[in-house]
């Protein structure tokens, strides 16, 4: 398959003892954004079970919950209400589970849901203005005050405060990214927010201080291509920008306010940069991509990315997004083409093997995105 373009890809966010993981896809034609992801420690619980949500963009529900049993995912009894009426792109979750939001196309571009149980139901749309075009991801900071927005059209990033169960937009940043977002990323502390987007500079990096988002210095160095979708790690430290042309995976580390690309690995990535994801403990990154093996593994010690042996089982189509779970005992690939659009590897130290698949496969169309999230409930 060609090079893909990219106008939405994904991240996600989790929780505490439940997770939730989130699948998004739209039809080949659309572009793809990633999501932003939040990390909060997971709790350790011998009672653990882990959901699993799909979000199809190319006909309706859009949006499929799984529970996961024995180590497989089942396709749940409650499902949403009021699912996103379009393609959906991207998806985040609040830090206990609460509120979730779906970025999608068509008005009102994002959907944000309230979780009680098993059941999400649709809260009113934001106050205060709309994305202003079809969005290509969401990101909640880890205590579910802010979501930002990333879209197509300027301000092409659109953040939100939550007070109670009520979304109000904020004012825009100083500075807006140069061109079309197709993703964000809240850093744990909820203090920095790196937007991805196709034109230099290709990342664009906020500092919060109360409810004003400041655009930080570029970078020295910047993404060689155009960027599909930024991580951050779990303690801030490093940012990771999956893109277009080599090395197609860049990684910042960050001292104060200043983000240094470190070392390209050794082994870069065979194709374009898709979505990215860390492990909740920092040790891995997952860079989800256009060509075989569509999604390729890192470790890190120190600064340093190693990338591991493939999985036996590789996805099925272009890898487009990837997101591990609270706990780091799954990663989740999104992919194009053939079903189920969605692998699952449960990881053994540095071995990832591929489990069943859901037993219902998601909708017919290209898998863009997914999430895991943890829930006490």
């Amino acid at each position: 398959m060609g090079k893909i373009n990219r106008r939405a890809f994904f991240r996600i966010l989790k929780n505490q003892y439940f997770s939730s993981l989130i699948v998004f896809q739209v039809l080949p034609q659309k572009s793809l954004a990633f999501i932003g992801n939040t990390f909060r420690k997971a709790k350790k619980t011998s009672s653990a079970a882990y959901r699993l949500v799909h979000v199809n963009a190319t006909a309706s529900p859009y949006i499929t919950l799984y529970k996961n049993t024995a180590g497989v995912f089942f396709k749940q009894p409650t499902q949403p209400t009021a699912r996103p009426a379009s393609d959906a792109y991207g998806v985040s979750f609040g830090a206990d589970g609460t509120y979730m939001a779906a970025a999608h196309s068509g008005t009102p571009y994002v959907t944000i849901y309230k979780r009680a149980g098993d059941a999400y139901t649709n809260l009113a749309d934001p106050t205060g203005g709309l994305p202003a075009g079809n969005a290509n991801g969401c990101s909640f900071t880890p205590d579910g005050v802010y979501l930002a927005v990333a879209h197509v059209t300027p301000p092409r990033i659109t953040i939100y405060k939550r007070t109670g169960d009520a979304f109000a937009k904020l004012a825009d940043p100083d500075v807006i990214p140069t061109a079309t977002a197709t993703g964000c990323a809240f850093s744990a502390d909820g203090v920095y927010l790196a937007v991805s987007h196709g034109t230099s500079p290709r990342i664009t990096i906020y500092k919060r201080t109360g409810d004003t988002f400041t655009k930080l210095a570029n970078p020295a160095t910047l993404p060689a291509g155009g960027s599909n979708g930024c991580a951050f790690s779990p303690d801030g430290t490093y940012l990771a920008v999956a893109h277009a042309t080599n090395p197609r995976i860049a990684i910042y580390k960050r001292s104060g306010d200043v983000f240094t690309m470190l070392a390209d690995p050794a082994v870069i990535p065979t194709s374009d940069g898709n979505g990215c994801a860390f492990s909740n403990d920092g040790t891995y990154l997952a860079v989800a991509h256009t060509s075989t093996p569509r999604v390729t593994i890192y470790k890190r010690s120190g600064d340093t990315f190693t990338k591991l042996a493939d999985p036996a089982d590789l996805p099925g189509g272009t890898g487009t997004s990837c997101m591990f779970s609270y706990d780091d005992k799954y990663l989740a690939v999104s992919h194009l083409t053939a079903a189920p659009r969605l692998i699952i590897y449960e990881r053994s130290g540095d071995t990832f093997t591929k489990i069943a698949d859901p037993d219902i496969a998601p909708p017919a169309g290209g898998g863009y995105g997914v999430a895991f999230a943890y829930t006490t409930t």
